[in-house]
């Protein structure tokens, strides 16, 4: 289980400290579903950074039962002048994983050929995003987070990534905050809207869907 218990976050700004989550309580519970809907500048990716441990909350509890994954696709924490695969035995190392057993699965999923022994500063950023939700997939996580979009590649690489996330690991918890309504009616099983900074949960997603529209004046 993962809990979110009264977290706030400010950010500086030259008028003064602006809230971004105010107060939120969240508990994902193993294999469960979730979506975040909410405008941008609403908070999502603030709450995706700070479910993962990338960002601390001003204030307020975060607790963690299970492991949980970085963003999908995001390829930040990526040492540019190393290769591919080197990025992929440093990530092993941190996760106490054997490097030597990813190495032909990431290989293969990537299709990135010779550049997967090559500086990921040369990739583009298809490539490196290939690369960021391949490794992702071979460290496996208790809950995976999905910030905005999972289009990574063209359509049939796309296809690919939905199986092995969606079908593959349909037994894992996952966290998508996306503005693409069919993605959350198709994968999730509940749903919150992010509003002021305040988090409100739903247990139908045309629930949630109806009170977003409405937060926006659609």
């Amino acid at each position: 289980m993962i809990s979110l218990k009264q977290i706030t976050k400010y950010y500086s700004t030259r008028s003064g400290q602006h809230c971004v989550l105010d107060g939120v309580d969240l508990t994902i519970h193993p294999g469960e579903k979730l979506g975040i809907l909410g405008r941008n500048g609403s908070g999502k990716s603030t709450m995706i950074r700070i479910l993962s441990g990338a960002e601390l909350p001003t204030s307020g509890r975060v607790q963690r039962g299970m492991s949980v994954s970085w963003p999908l696709a995001f390829g930040g924490a990526f040492q540019g002048s190393l290769t591919g695969l080197d990025n992929l035995k440093f990530i092993c190392r941190i996760y106490n994983i054997d490097y030597r057993d990813k190495v032909e699965y990431v290989e293969d999923f990537t299709e990135l050929g010779k550049f997967f022994r090559e500086p990921v500063k040369s990739y583009s950023s298809g490539m490196a995003a290939r690369l960021a939700f391949a490794i992702s997939m071979a460290v496996e996580f208790d809950c995976f987070l999905i910030d905005e979009t999972i289009s990574v590649g063209d359509v049939r690489f796309h296809a690919k990534c939905q199986y092995e996330l969606f079908e593959k690991r349909k037994d894992r918890s996952f966290v998508m905050v996306s503005h693409e309504a069919h993605n959350i009616r198709e994968h999730c099983t509940n749903a919150g809207v992010l509003v002021g900074g305040k988090l409100s949960m739903f247990s139908e997603i045309d629930a949630a869907y109806a009170y977003y529209h409405e937060s926006i004046g659609n």
